[in-house]
């Protein structure tokens, strides 16, 4: 939800708000000194110290209930690790491959 944006993009560094506003994200960029130049400019911009969440941010909130981490080795017998969680633990389990 956007309140829910705006509280976590209210959590984050000064820094990382102004990125937010400089980068457009996974779009192609000609150099780094383009990103670098607009970094400069938002920060300027937003000198006052109130920093607004851009439109275009926001994400979704991933609650993982498993996940699972695997390893593979030449020989195929991979490592594999299945993490579960139960109310606030994770359980490690070490799964055949």
């Amino acid at each position: 939800s956007e309140k829910l944006s705006d509280e976590y993009f209210n959590s984050r560094p000064v820094e990382s708000k102004i990125s937010a506003w400089a980068s457009e994200q996974s779009e192609k960029i000609s150099s780094r000194t383009v990103l670098e130049k607009k970094f400069e400019e938002y920060s300027d911009k937003f000198k006052n110290g109130i920093i607004p969440r851009p439109p275009h941010w926001g994400g979704f909130r991933v609650e993982p209930i498993s996940i699972e981490f695997w390893q593979g080795r030449a020989n195929r017998l991979h490592d594999r690790f299945l993490y579960s969680k139960n109310k606030n633990n994770w359980i490690v389990k070490q799964l055949a491959p």
